[in-house]
């Protein structure tokens, strides 16, 4: 069964889908975003044009961009930026607890030097979790899972983060508060910035008002 992806920009050498909660980005499973995009992209009529491919990855529980090459230099070009860190990336998450204004956190991730920085937007009292703060996040580095470890380990884990999230503030039933907001980055063939954007999902809306944004 093919389900609709929602496509954020697409030109003949790559494109950028909005990636839902819930779903592999690829694997074994018969129902994740690569076996998906085939169904819901332009082929490209480049002569390398190949089977649509992601260049990195989102949690299954995270939600937002998601860049995909269609033609293997597309796809090798796009690794490249990543490596160079010169694809920007900006995620919003809910966190829990009291915060700071601002930070950053470097705490090594599997032996790895680790590196996010973040703001805290918006932030309103809760019942039952005390604090919920919406932050702005710039991972400078990309490791497993980077952004729901660091903030775990700054004691202001991620709402609904069942895994690296304290047992008695688990919010269940309403997924991973993590949205993979914006993607910037210089066009590897027309030599153009691309700025993308992914709106906040709903449930963050109700939480915060997001005129702050």
């Amino acid at each position: 069964m093919v389900f609709p992806l929602q496509v954020l920009f697409e030109d003949e050498h790559l494109t950028a889908i909005h990636k839902p909660a819930g779903i592999l980005v690829s694997g074994n499973s018969f129902k994740t975003i690569a076996h998906a995009l085939p169904q819901n992209l332009q082929p490209s009529n480049l002569p390398d044009a190949t089977i649509p491919q992601p260049v990195h990855r989102l949690d299954y529980a995270t939600t937002g961009i998601l860049l995909i090459g269609k033609t293997s230099s597309s796809i090798r070009a796009l690794n490249r930026l990543f490596e160079a860190k010169a694809i920007e990336k900006t995620y919003f998450a809910v966190t829990i607890g009291e915060m700071q204004h601002n930070g950053q956190v470097t705490s090594d991730i599997d032996g790895k030097p680790s590196h996010s920085n973040y703001t805290v937007v918006d932030s309103v009292p809760s019942e039952r979790f005390d604090r919920l703060n919406l932050v702005k996040l710039d991972p400078r580095t990309g490791r497993r899972h980077q952004l729901r470890k660091h903030l775990s380990t700054i004691g202001n884990p991620i709402l609904g983060d069942k895994t690296y999230g304290q047992e008695d503030l688990i919010l269940m039933g309403k997924g991973l508060y993590l949205h993979a907001f914006s993607i910037k980055f210089t066009h590897p063939f027309t030599h153009k910035e691309v700025y993308l954007k992914d709106k906040l999902p709903e449930r963050f809306q109700k939480l915060f008002a997001t005129s702050k944004l």
